[in-house]
This record gives structure tokens, C-alpha cells and sequence, in this order.
């Protein structure tokens, strides 16, 4: 079975600073996230642009998570420390989260 792949895509609330952000992102959400064992990779991006275009991108950010298992990953979320992070990050986004798989798998 392939692994699942989830998206975040969001905007930091207003007043929230980026740098402060991505300070807490690297030192928090970052080295939390990649430490689960149900996680095969965690990568955070800052949208710069949209190709082809001047337009502002409709996110700041896009979280990619590499899930090896969906079951293990509701029992690793469920712990305290992931539910501190995860309170932590609502406190600076409303983000959407998106769940996919591969086409073909």
C-alpha cells in the first residue's frame, strides 16, 4: 500500500509574524512531527510566487507530511506532545488540511 501524503495549506493569522513563525516551525513543529515513527518525511515551505504570473498566491505556506501509516499516524497525534503542537499551530493558522494518496496505487 502506498503511504499517504498530506497537505496544509495556510495563512498565518492576522498580527502573526513570519519570522516568528518559522522559528517556532523549525524548532518545534519541524523536529515534533519528523520524530513520529508513523511519519517518513515533514517538509515546510514559503510560497514565493506563482509561476507564470505577478498575482499573490492564495497561502503563505504548504505543509507536505509523508505518512508511512494512517492507523499509527491517529495514535501518534493522539499523544500530549501532539496535542500541545498541534494546539500551538491553530494558534497561528486556520489551515486546510488535505489527505492524498498516489494515482495508481
Amino acid at each position: 500500500m502506498a503511504a499517504t501524503r498530506l497537505i496544509v495549506l495556510f495563512n498565518l493569522k492576522p498580527g502573526r509574524s513570519l519570522k516568528d513563525y518559522e522559528h517556532w516551525a523549525l524548532t518545534t513543529d519541524l523536529p515534533t512531527v519528523k520524530a513520529l515513527r508513523s511519519i517518513a518525511d515533514f517538509s515546510v515551505y514559503r510560497f514565493s510566487g506563482m509561476l507564470g504570473s505577478d498575482a499573490t498566491p492564495p497561502y503563505q505556506y504548504i505543509e507536505i507530511i509523508d505518512i508511512k501509516d494512517m492507523e499509527s499516524f491517529g495514535k501518534d497525534v493522539q499523544s500530549e506532545t501532539m496535542t500541545r503542537v498541534a494546539a500551538e499551530f491553530q494558534t497561528w493558522a486556520d489551515p486546510v488540511f488535505l489527505v492524498t494518496e498516489p494515482v495508481g496505487a
